[in-house]
């Protein structure tokens, strides 16, 4: 499936794989495992085999909780339960290695975002994905979400004429408890960045999709509010030269006092989209047309979107037929080149070495 084309609906775990389960491991139970073990949880053709964590407590309450098989070392899950798919949930500066360790072992994977910490390791990944037999996901979910799909539909169409840029905003909260509850999260080594990396790479991720490819990216970074907590950004403005000639720009901040609802609006020469969780479409003639969002489900965070289960859904439809999936390694790419730009131009001296391996 081309990236361009985006997704067709899922048709169920194992689809691909004519009968039997799909069997799947989790490494990292941190937060945003949640959403993966309910995605897995809400398949009939899928089962959690096992989980991984190098935090001694969160991995029993893990195995407890589950009642599945725990492993401290990812390496030792892969070659003792040989899951068809495994779901990444850890820290940034682990993604790489761990996903080479599964593709290699010829096993799928599904990677939370971002790609890489760095753009030399995301470069690696990408490297040995394209010659691998095993498939990639990176979770840009929110390319699921019905809004999304329905700004997408109308672009790519070219019935709203030339686009000509967009103009996007995250104005989130975080506050310095978020940081200490997970210290890699504000560092340069682990997290390779702050807000860009880890909260404005979404809304990053749905410009250069919706708009189209980045051809050259100005940008700033500071840290605003948040520097006796953490050494990387929490505030970031960017500018985004596209390939087809749109312009397009993006401010977010975690100085926010509240996770306001992130806004992206596309101008057109016939229309202006508006994304507010809902689509609004305002035509030129006066027309106006609305696409809403799903609903989220009782207790889940906002922030996270409404369509993990979409993406998780239609990559297992996929699980042992070789197809590559839409949003790979090449794909999630260019999130992370556009991030790594600012950052080579705002903090040239960053500290970008390899701390020991390690979820924590």
């Amino acid at each position: 499936m081309s990236e361009a084309a985006g997704p067709t609906p899922a048709k169920g775990a194992g689809s691909a794989r004519g009968t039997g389960l799909v069997r799947a491991a989790v490494i990292g139970c941190g937060d945003i495992s949640s959403v993966h073990l309910a995605a897995i949880g809400a398949m009939p053709d899928a089962v959690l085999v096992a989980v991984c964590d190098t935090d001694p407590d969160r991995l029993s309450a893990a195995e407890t909780a589950l009642g599945v098989a725990g492993f401290a070392d990812h390496r030792e899950l892969l070659a003792s339960v040989r899951p068809d798919v495994v779901h990444i949930c850890t820290p940034h500066n682990t993604h790489v290695q761990i996903a080479l360790d599964a593709l290699a072992a010829g096993i799928d994977v599904i990677l939370e975002k971002p790609l890489a910490h760095t753009r030399r390791d995301g470069q690696r990944l990408v490297e040995a994905a394209s010659g691998s037999d095993a498939r990639i996901a990176v979770c840009f979910q929110n390319r699921y979400n019905a809004p999304v799909q329905a700004a997408h539909e109308l672009v790519r169409s070219g019935d709203l004429g030339t686009v000509l840029g967009a103009s996007a905003t995250v104005f989130w909260h975080r506050d310095a408890g978020y940081y200490e509850d997970r210290p890699w999260r504000g560092r340069w080594q682990t997290g390779g960045g702050g807000l860009l990396m880890n909260q404005a790479i979404h809304t990053i991720d749905l410009v250069q999709w919706l708009v189209g490819d980045v051809a050259s990216t100005r940008g700033g970074i500071a840290t605003r509010l948040l520097a006796d907590a953490i050494d990387v950004e929490d505030t970031a403005d960017l500018v985004m030269q596209h390939e087809n000639g749109a312009t397009s720009t993006l401010f977010a901040t975690l100085s926010n006092a509240v996770n306001a609802p992130v806004t992206l609006d596309i101008v057109t020469e016939k229309a202006t989209l508006a994304l507010r969780g809902d689509l609004t479409v305002r035509y030129a003639d006066g027309r106006v047309e609305r696409v809403a969002e799903r609903q989220l489900a009782p207790g889940a965070r906002a922030y996270w979107g409404v369509s993990h289960e979409l993406l998780i859904g239609d990559f297992y439809a996929g699980v042992g037929g070789g197809e590559p999936f839409w949003i790979d390694a090449r794909a999630a790419q260019k999130s992370l080149e556009i991030i790594q730009d600012v950052y080579d131009q705002a903090y040239p001296k960053r500290p970008v070495g390899e701390p020991e391996f390690t979820f924590r």
